[in-house]
């Protein structure tokens, strides 16, 4: 038998397995209902997400100090090279750390959360929040332009989803767990319960539901309760107190909100490009955030400064509360507007960890400070200062780039404390999300998604093909050629194989070109075909591959594009070496794997909920090789009364139980009884035969 067990998807010693199944058999015992249990549970991973949260502000403070402190000050004398090294090496760490680790903590972090919500029942690997804490703290701390909301929110999500897991909680309650702790990681960051609550509904989730609410309000609110504790009671900005000077105001805050709505899709699809950009170079995957980290340096640079630190590095907190205080001239916000959109396009491009809220927040506070500044010159009796142009340009700029108008709204009030210009507030973020949703269907969040060929409707997968992967139905014993191949003994290979293309790889298995039979086709019309190999018909450039943790969908889509049979399988991005290979009837296979798949999910979602039946369990076992029940049918194997075999899963086919269903080893059963009975049930069904047992004593 194995030394670890799965209990909830997590790979765990058998320690903490014991302990898991402990704790559930005391929750399901109990006397407290299933509201008490979703209360509870809640305030757990509001306690864990709070004290997550001051954690990861500490240790972002932590490491600024040693960089732009200790660590600048001992580069003085390379001075002004310091901001080049230290954002470089702080992104080689964090490139080091995701990609040995957990690469789910690269980039922003919000759109992997709404992925497992979708895909995967909420289910998160533990180790995800401690990468994503020590690579976005690192990340900021060195001068990335990143925000802290979306590790914050993968953070606590991770740790509501470990928590679920741990307690064998039912998917739906999973991802009820994930989202509290989003709301309470949002919640503790920015002193916003309310706020923290509706981005976990509207942008984790993509929907209001009464199931969810509660528990989300709960934890949100107790999140922050232990941020304040530890924190106090901090507002992100001091806003000076600006109201509406004019009806006709209204009009030109629409209008911003328009401008606000074309920059968030621009920076939207600009760092998905940036994205593309560098994952065609051809270096390292861990040392593109160094890159990334050297280029922000050149730019910090080159460009304003507050104190000795550029004001583009880190999350930029400062520079806002300066633009909604009217301290910059038109030229430093917009200057600061572009150079912060190419700052944070460099930092999360080059595969550099964190979100991006605070930038939005940024760059809509510098739109709406360059905005009201023109206005306010144009029509200075009905208008505002320009400091009230940048508080509503935040909102709406962020409300453009994540299609979460509420959440915007709310967030803007609780960080600023500031009530008095709601009316232009609610109009400019509403006509930007609404703009913003015409252009592009697809949120700053959705978009990677989606690029990933992962569609979601109000926080749902729309194609059980996105729940499967490449490897699960690419062909293994793939046929290739050698480039140097005669074109002879390549029209032999074609005829033995039946195959329309192969791909061409050198003796290391490395892929280098695809060629068709067409391609021989067009050989063979020519002269000089004795003289000829295959390297000099194939095709080269462009190639289209993919890999084995895509979506299958991702490979359709690519396979469509072309209009080609079949796609190359690589090991991974940084490497050419071929591992499979996917053609056209493989796509059906992955339908039928897809739809097993949902009932599978479906299945294991029953199973749970019949689970908290009181003194009922299910127990999941594996039949070991050289088992006694091997090849017995079902009712002959002598259980306890109170004990039903439910279902046999063999490979990937679920099979009902009835009596005369055989057993065989490597089945894994489900088996309904009540906690007493569970230890005779295992000892049965998992025994092993005697050694001395030779023959069956049936046969003579």
């Amino acid at each position: 038998m194995s030394e670890s067990s799965q209990v909830g998807g997590i790979e765990q010693s058998p320690f903490f397995a014991e302990w898991s199944r402990r704790v559930t058999r005391r929750l399901n015992r109990s006397d407290i209902p299933e509201s008490g249990i979703i209360i509870l549970t809640a305030l757990i991973v509001g306690v864990g997400a709070g004290l997550g949260a001051v954690v990861f502000r500490r240790l972002i403070q932590w490491i600024t100090h040693l960089s732009f402190t200790s660590i600048a000050g001992f580069l003085d004398p390379i001075s002004p090279f310091q901001y080049i090294l230290i954002p470089a090496v702080g992104g080689l760490i964090v490139g080091v750390l995701i990609y040995k680790f957990a690469q789910e903590a690269k980039g922003h972090g919000v759109p992997e959360v709404m992925e497992a919500v979708a895909l995967r029942g909420g289910r998160i690997r533990p180790r995800v929040a401690l990468v994503k804490a020590l690579a976005s703290s690192i990340c900021i701390g060195t001068g990335g332009s990143v925000g802290r909301e979306g590790p914050i929110a993968q953070i606590g999500s991770a740790l509501g989803s470990t928590v679920g897991q741990l307690l064998n909680l039912s998917d739906e309650r999973v991802r009820n767990l994930v989202a509290c702790g989003a709301a309470g990681g949002i919640a503790a960051t920015f002193n916003a319960p309310i706020a923290g609550s509706l981005f976990a509904l509207e942008v984790i989730l993509g929907q209001f539901h009464a199931t969810y609410f509660g528990a989300v309000v709960v934890s949100s609110v107790t999140a922050d309760v232990i941020a304040q504790y530890f924190e106090g009671n901090l507002r992100a900005f001091i806003v000076p107190v600006y109201s509406l000077v004019s009806p006709w105001e209204l009009l030109f805050y629409a209008i911003m909100g328009v401008i606000a709505a074309l920059a968030a899709v621009l920076f939207s699809r600009s760092l998905y490009a940036s994205e593309d950009l560098f994952d065609k170079l051809h270096l390292p995957e861990y040392i593109k955030p160094a890159l990334g980290g050297a280029l922000l340096g050149v730019l910090g640079i080159l460009t304003y400064k507050s104190g000795d630190v550029p004001r583009i590095f880190g999350v930029g907190y400062e520079s806002i509360t300066e633009s909604l205080s009217n301290n910059f001239t038109i030229q430093i916000t917009f200057a600061l507007l572009l150079i912060k959109m190419l700052a944070t396009l460099l930092t999360l491009g080059s595969g550099g960890s964190g979100g991006v809220f605070a930038p939005s927040l940024f760059m809509g506070a510098m739109l709406g400070a360059t905005f009201g500044q023109v206005v306010n010159l144009l029509f200075p009796e009905i208008t505002a200062p320009p400091g009230a142009y940048a508080l509503v340009g935040m909102a709406a700029f962020f409300g453009g780039a994540a299609h979460a108008p509420v959440t915007a709204i709310l967030i803007l009030f609780e960080m600023t404390g500031d009530y008095q210009i709601i009316l232009p507030l609610m109009l400019a973020t509403v006509v930007s999300t609404f703009i913003s949703r015409i252009i592009s269907r697809d949120s700053i969040y959705t978009l990677k998604l989606t690029r990933r060929g992962v569609h979601l409707e109000q926080g749902q997968d729309i194609d059980v093909m996105q729940g499967v992967q490449v490897k699960e139905i690419m062909t293994t014993d793939t046929d290739y050629v050698l480039p140097d191949a005669p074109l002879s003994s390549l029209a032999e290979v074609f005829d033995q194989t039946h195959h329309h293309g192969l791909p061409v790889c050198d003796k290391d298995g490395n892929l280098v070109a695809i060629v068709t039979i067409q391609d021989l086709e067009k050989a063979i019309s020519g002269p000089g075909l004795e003289n000829r190999v295959v390297m000099d018909i194939a095709t080269k450039e462009d190639l289209q591959v993919t890999y084995p943790e895509e979506s299958v969908w991702e490979a359709l889509r690519r396979l469509s594009i072309r209009d080609v049979g079949r796609l190359p399988v690589l090991e991974s991005r940084d490497s050419r070496r071929l591992v499979g290979i996917i053609r056209r009837y493989d796509i059906v296979r992955a339908y039928k794997i897809g739809i097993i798949n949902r009932s599978h999910h479906q299945y294991k979602s029953e199973i749970l909920k019949l689970g908290k039946l009181d003194d009922a369990t299910f127990l999941h076992l594996l039949i070991p090789e050289n088992a006694e029940v091997h090849g017995k049918r079902v009712k002959d194997i002598t259980l306890p009364d109170e004990c039903l075999i439910v279902s046999v899963q063999r490979g990937r086919r679920q099979h009902v139980v009835h009596g005369n269903t055989v057993i065989h080893a490597g089945d894994r059963i489900t088996v309904f009884t009540n906690e007493d009975s569970s230890p005779a049930v295992r000892e049965r069904l998992t025994a092993l035969q005697q050694v001395e047992e030779k023959q069956d004593p049936q046969v003579s």
